[in-house]
């Protein structure tokens, strides 16, 4: 099967690129058990100096690495380049707190001794997404890897130098042969990967059809899986929030990687006395920026990934706009080559509308007003996502204690929803199973065993 890949900012296509067969998959798989099982018995701090080198291998590459991020999946250059700094910390963070995350826990029960365990589960696979395509497959292998396990990436069919590219790191930090491999496969080709006996897990992130897609897969085959999937993040801004905080926060939140993000704030949900002027202030950021290659430095809005991205992301506004919503700015596809979009506020929007009740992929912020903070807290709630939230107020307790009623995974007081390797991350409802990052992350893809030991008594 080939496969094009193309050029967000040009809409041209630069290489084709053959996915490969199921002898081969099986072959991948068979070389990576053989490779975990050697791996699991080197000792833990003989590991963590390998992911230290790992850091530094991203940050060695980190120009030439940013630039094949932009090349491939359109993100700007300043963007691509944070995102490898991101994953040089985050293993990091591992190599500093790795050990102490496995350590064995002491249990008192009615035994001599009482431990429990943490052991790896064998070989993982991770299917992950274009629009980070480094530390979305970081985030995966590093903890999964560290805890002795061997990683098998399917990533994004855009993202294929990317693919290639994380493998690469791994080498050149010094982890041995096949413990981690790239995978060229088409979706259905992948059941003898998640089907094989020394598969233990499968780690997706993706939209909410895929997850339930992957999780029946490996239901089927009895397999543990770790879903990050889509969202539809609240951005709540209380009335005595600091508004011109908010708005600066709303842009930054909205924009992130051209708003195809999960963690993207999506929907603004604002109290009346200060709805007007936040969505003006908000539509005066996004008049300002210049779209264009996002290459160049002195671009500010990047394009969309793809064509059909490009459309889906209109036909929501479109609709939305035919429902009533009033446009602010934007609303219209730029003119110019590649796949790009507005950066777009709407006001007027209702729940119902496909603003606001779908996913929106993009740079479009859609503004709802509502009356008092019990209203606010409740259509935050309305939806079936749960992955990310944030509430925006001058009173820390009162944020707070909103924050804990917010039905989501992770919940932000005065800052947009941002993954953080020390703190676990994932979503609640349809949008996830399980968690990511910290040492929860660590600790999906281990066996917890306990082990119990008794004196010999003589009958």
């Amino acid at each position: 099967m080939r496969v094009d890949c193309v050029n967000p900012s040009t809409g041209e296509r630069r290489h084709q690129y053959e996915t490969m067969s199921q002898a081969t998959l099986e072959a991948a798989v068979e070389r990576a058990a053989s490779a975990q099982r050697a791996w699991r018995e080197r000792p833990l701090r003989e590991r963590l100096p390998l992911f230290r080198e790992l850091a530094a291998v991203l940050r060695r590459h980190g120009d030439e690495w940013a630039a094949l991020i932009t090349l491939e999946m359109g993100k700007r250059i300043a963007e691509s380049r944070a995102e490898l700094e991101k994953c040089a910390w985050l293993a990091e963070v591992y190599a500093d707190n790795g050990e102490a995350w496995l350590a064995e826990e002491a249990v008192v029960a009615d035994g001599l001794r009482h431990r429990v365990l943490f052991q790896p589960l064998g070989v993982v696979l991770s299917i992950m997404p274009w629009n980070f395509p480094f530390w979305q497959a970081m985030r995966f292998a590093v903890p999964a890897l560290l805890a002795g396990n061997a990683g098998l990436l399917k990533h994004a069919s855009n993202v294929p130098g990317c693919a290639l590219a994380i493998a690469e790191a791994f080498a050149e930090a010094g982890f041995p042969p096949d413990l981690f491999q790239t995978l060229f496969a088409a979706h259905q080709d992948l059941e003898v990967v998640i089907t094989s006996d020394v598969v233990g897990g499968i780690s997706l992130t993706g939209s909410t059809a895929a997850g339930a897609r992957v999780a029946a897969a490996a239901g089927a085959a009895l397999k543990r899986v770790v879903l990050e999937l889509g969202g539809s993040d609240p951005f709540v801004v209380l009335d005595d929030a600091d508004l011109d905080v908010a708005v600066a926060g709303a842009a930054l939140g909205r924009l992130i990687c051209t708003g195809q993000s999960c963690i993207a704030a999506k929907r603004f949900i604002v109290q009346d006395a200060l709805a007007d002027a936040f969505a003006e202030r908000l539509a005066e950021r996004f008049r300002a920026l210049r779209p264009g290659d996002p290459a160049d430095a002195d671009t500010t809005l990047g394009p969309l990934v793809d064509e059909s991205a490009l459309r889906v992301l209109d036909d929501q506004v479109q609709r939305s706009v035919a429902a009533g919503a009033r446009l602010l700015c934007g609303g219209e596809r730029i003119d110019r080559p590649g796949f790009y979009y507005p950066a777009t506020v709407l006001t007027g929007v209702t729940p119902e509308m496909a603003v606001a009740s779908e996913e929106v992929f993009g740079p479009v912020a859609p503004v709802l007003r509502v009356r008092g903070e019990a209203e606010a807290l409740a259509l935050a709630n309305a939806t079936a996502f749960g992955l990310g939230a944030s509430v925006w107020t001058r009173d820390l307790e009162r944020g707070e204690r909103f924050a804990r009623a917010l039905e989501a995974g992770s919940v932000f007081v005065n800052s947009i929803v941002k993954s953080d390797p020390r703190m676990p991350f994932g979503g609640v409802k349809k949008s996830g199973i399980g968690r990511e990052l910290s040492a929860y992350g660590l600790r999906e893809f281990v066996n917890v065993k306990g082990l119990s030991v008794y004196a010999h008594e003589r009958a």
